[in-house]
């Protein structure tokens, strides 16, 4: 991946998928170091983290982690997350935030040269080639070294540049505790 020092970047992070492949990976990420990283590699107009809360409980366990991206320059975009019960009668939380990173993401394209993707979503394949043909720059960050791989191939090929997430780790991440 190669940013140019003038490149005004922006990070677009799925913070579901993102913690499925550090998960993956036996890691955790070190925010402050990520967005360090990005702002040492040209200009960084925005990072934005996006993740689904379940309202009404008592103590999240994100809720540390959005406060501390609040307080340190990440746009948090948060939204409720749906309770359902499935077919098998247990309880489940659906929070798809893949709406918002898109209309954030294009609304933002126009100022900017480089966006970099956290997740490997394949539903993000037609946005990333909408954002390409305004002629920003797309790199998608996940993994292909965990098991089953975190990262869909259709959108990995879409991708001006992959970088798997185990690569960066050295510099952005720490052991699971």
């Amino acid at each position: 991946m190669t940013f140019h020092p003038s490149d005004r970047i922006a990070l677009f992070i799925d913070g579901a998928n993102l913690y499925s492949a550090a998960k993956a990976l036996n890691a955790d990420l070190d925010f402050k170091k990520l967005v360090e990283k990005y702002r040492a590699e040209g200009r960084l107009v925005r990072a934005y983290y996006y993740t689904a809360v379940v309202e009404g409980e008592e103590f999240s366990p994100i809720k540390p982690l959005v406060d501390w991206l609040d307080y340190n320059g990440f746009t948090v975009v948060t939204k409720a997350a749906k309770r359902f019960t499935d077919a098998q009668g247990h309880s489940r939380t659906k929070g798809n935030m893949d709406i918002e990173i898109a209309v954030d993401m294009l609304e933002l394209t126009p100022h900017l040269d480089h966006v970099v993707l956290f997740s490997g979503d394949g539903d993000f394949r037609r946005l990333v080639q909408a954002v390409q043909s305004k002629g920003v720059r797309v790199t998608v960050v996940s993994t292909v070294k965990s098991q089953p791989p975190q990262i869909a191939d259709e959108l990995r090929r879409q991708a001006d540049a992959f970088v798997d997430l185990n690569d960066l780790l050295p510099e952005v991440g720490r052991p699971r505790a």
